[in-house]
């Protein structure tokens, strides 16, 4: 009997050990495993109702297995797309945020610079009339470098500005001097005095100081938030590694293979995981901020002394201001270029027959540099950059967290609280290995992805550059220097700050004086000054007319 008994348990005992560790003796039911992968999709045609032999797995573990080939498979290419799509849900608030704002800013400043033109274009035609319409171009021919330049185009913001003033001296000298026909060699001769004799007074530089200023940032600064924005979605769209695949499969399914479907991975587990696949997008972080930090630096720029709005909204005030000080130069403006150029013939008798209203005492609300209009994009930039600061800052070391906001995401692992009960890679137990650190070197001894840490990723190092030249450029806009674009000059641009009033001095009224420049014989001596006053009458209209000493109208 005792003999008969032990002839059957040492066979059994033989077949015991012949089993896997850890397997039952009789096979698992698929039963949630089967069930979890219907639910993500897929079809239960090819998944075993119990567990199989798992030889065949060529990434999960080779154990009892309710995975087949085909589900392996399939199940890689999930991993993949859940990662991907996890990345692009992380980094969804710093690419909206550059994305929006962008947006957000440069209908601002365009904006901004149609309202001033047609401020300026609506206060003189109203003021001037036909005179004012007949030489509106020069103006508008400003606004539509100022708007070239911000837009990209290769235009020296100092050498426009020049030329703008050297031609509204031609224009205006001819007006002050009716009596005269002047040729375009003589106009000509007429603009090289514009730096010698300041007709406009300090106004030119000053102005000239504070629109390269403006300009040079609001432009840096909106190049910056466009390469912001493409380089947080490009970064974003990640292109895992065949190793980083087997890790995501490993990490997020093999569960399923083994029978354990709700079984999330441990969250040292997913980190090093996530560190390992986007080990390059980390390398990132050292340039991303500081791109951020340059771009905080210009943003305050904007706020105080290259605020262009305070350019903008009061630049018809400062051209009237300059013009109030050619009509007030007049006559040694005149006596000197008639030193410098030659006397001029006389003009027609026609020309210089024009009468004059005798009252132009105007007197228009003052402009407040305190206040801050919303008629730009519905906002002010005070708004603007006050809203893209918090953000900006938000967005620093982005990259680097990304592993650390994608784990402790409820839905991809099983958090810090649960460390016993979580999968580690090979089974429902406590994650062992060390947590590795960011950055691509950093993955070489990376126990979960096999990362070749000689071969750093090309397109992320091409926004690196991207990011380390955008730099530059904001910190040489930080500093008022110019910047090169795509198609711009690298000129420097003027030094100096301010905004609104010059020197803080807002004239609330002007009168319309009158003047004349004195005569000259051919020898360049002065005649009487009695001829000079036959013509005053005759040039009332001309000359009040072209003196746009005027405040801003009431808006």
């Amino acid at each position: 009997m005792l003999s008969w008994i032990g002839a059957v348990i040492l066979p059994l005992s033989g077949l015991l050990l012949s089993l896997p560790a850890g397997a039952d003796v009789k096979a698992r039911s698929c039963g949630e495993v089967r069930q979890a992968y219907g639910a993500k999709g897929f079809s239960l045609a090819d998944i075993p109702y119990q567990e199989i032999a798992g030889e065949h797995l060529r990434i999960c573990p080779q154990e009892y297995t309710c995975c087949t080939t085909e589900m392996e498979d399939k199940l890689s290419q999930q991993s993949k797309l859940e990662f991907e799509n996890l990345v692009e849900e992380t980094s969804h608030f710093v690419r909206t945020t550059f994305v929006s704002r962008h947006k957000k800013f440069d209908e601002f400043f365009r904006e901004l610079l149609e309202n001033a033109e047609k401020s300026l274009n609506d206060m003189f035609v109203r003021t001037y009339g036909m005179l004012y319409m007949q030489n509106s171009e020069v103006f508008q021919d400003l606004f539509t470098e100022l708007k070239r330049y911000y837009t990209g185009g290769n235009v020296n913001l100092e050498e426009m500005l020049n030329d703008f003033w050297a031609r509204l001296l031609e224009r205006m000298f001819q007006l002050i001097n009716p009596q005269y026909h002047f040729s375009e060699d003589y106009l000509e001769c007429v603009s090289k005095y514009t730096d010698q004799l300041k007709p406009f007074g300090d106004v030119p530089r000053k102005l000239k100081i504070q629109v390269t200023r403006a300009f040079i940032a609001a432009r840096t600064f909106v190049q910056g938030l466009t390469v912001g924005r493409e380089v947080a979605n490009r970064v974003s769209k990640v292109s895992p590694t065949p190793g980083c695949i087997r890790a995501l499969m490993k990490m997020l399914y093999c569960p399923y293979c083994r029978g354990l479907p709700t079984v999330r991975p441990c969250n040292n587990y997913c980190l090093n995981v996530m560190k390992g696949c986007l080990a390059n997008q980390a390398d990132l972080d050292t340039e991303w901020n500081l791109f951020i930090d340059a771009m905080l630096l210009v943003a305050e720029r904007l706020e105080g002394p290259f605020n262009i709005e305070s350019v903008m909204d009061p630049i018809d005030v400062k051209i009237s201001e300059a013009i109030m000080n050619m009509q007030e130069n007049s006559m040694q403006v005149s006596a000197k270029v008639f030193q410098g150029c030659g006397q001029p013939k006389p003009a027609p008798a026609l020309r210089s027959a024009r009468s004059a209203p005798e009252n132009f005492n105007t007197r228009f609300r003052p402009y407040n540099p305190e206040e801050r209009p919303t008629t730009a994009a519905g906002t002010s930039l005070d708004r603007l950059v006050t809203d893209i600061k918090e953000k900006l800052k938000l967005s620093k070391k982005v990259w680097s967290a990304l592993p650390y906001t994608i784990c402790k995401d409820e839905s991809v692992t099983a958090g810090t609280s649960n460390e016993e009960q979580c999968w580690n890679g090979h089974s429902k137990a406590r994650y062992l290995p060390e947590i590795m650190n960011d950055g691509l070197t950093n993955q070489i001894n990376n126990p979960e992805v096999d990362v070749d840490i000689t071969r750093p990723d090309t397109f992320i190092r091409q926004q690196i550059m991207a990011l380390r030249v955008m730099t530059n450029k904001l910190k040489n806009a930080y500093n008022g220097n110019d910047v090169n674009f795509q198609d711009t000059s690298d000129e420097s641009s003027g030094s100096g700050s301010g905004s609104g009033c010059m020197d803080d001095v807002c004239p609330t009224e002007f009168e319309f004086v009158t003047t004349e420049a004195p005569a000259m014989d051919p020898d360049r001596r002065e005649v009487d000054s009695s001829a000079a006053q036959r013509g005053h009458s005759l040039l009332s209209w001309s000359l009040a007319c072209t003196v746009l000493a005027l405040q801003r109208l009431c808006r």
